[in-house]
């Protein structure tokens, strides 16, 4: 298993750093070796993610499915796939958060998630992913910013990607914010009534060849 926690400062308003977190394809856009795919009618969509481990480069395919929280700038992802020759299969959830940082005035991202592999390349990739994923969120990071500091699209984000989480789910999400809580609290005090979470630098991770 990988697990991801990560935290992004970003010196743009939080309504302008949700309004691009909420855009999957803006998102793919700061992620090197990632494109996006087809959108489908339940809402989820496929995305492509090329990484290198080693000496080998691996192209996965998924599924991602995101659910957004509108009010609290909450919102979760989850993904299925495997790579191109199907030796490697891989699920993956993320929650993230968008608050005001006081201090500045400006955003910080931060995300929480886990990635489960299992196949004939999981124990290579887990055993290289410490150096990819800090790579990868170092030039999401540079890229994500440099994005949200530029001016606002004249496209709304794809309705096909904001799934919003049903009234029904109370529970889950209240579950979510404790754990962003408890997470991100003991890192630094924030006088932000919503918890602090990390933007993942792999907001979507994919696999080549059919859809899975």
């Amino acid at each position: 298993m990988i697990s991801l926690a990560e935290q992004i400062d970003v010196p743009s308003a939080p309504e302008r750093v949700w309004e691009v977190v909420c855009d999957p394809s803006a998102v793919v856009s700061c992620v090197g070796g990632a494109e996006l795919g087809d959108y489908h009618d339940d809402g989820s969509f496929d995305a492509v993610l090329m990484v290198k481990f080693g000496g080998i480069r691996v192209k996965f395919a998924a599924r991602v499915t995101l659910e957004l929280l509108e009010e609290q700038r909450e919102g979760r992802l989850t993904a299925r796939g495997r790579d191109g020759q199907g030796a490697t299969r891989f699920s993956g959830t993320a929650v993230f958060a968008v608050t005001e940082d006081p201090a500045t005035g400006g955003a910080r991202v931060a995300m929480n998630g886990e990635v489960n592999l299992s196949g004939k390349l999981a124990s290579l990739i887990e055993s290289g992913a410490g150096v990819v994923v800090k790579k990868m969120t170092r030039e999401f990071s540079e890229a994500f910013i440099q994005l949200c500091a530029g001016p606002v699209p004249l496209e709304a984000a794809h309705p096909a990607a904001a799934v919003t989480a049903s009234p029904g789910r109370p529970a889950l999400w209240q579950r979510i914010r404790e754990r962003l809580a408890r997470l991100f609290g003991r890192r630094r005090p924030v006088s932000s009534a919503h918890p602090e979470r990390s933007a993942s630098s792999v907001p979507s991770a994919s696999s080549q060849g059919g859809r899975p």
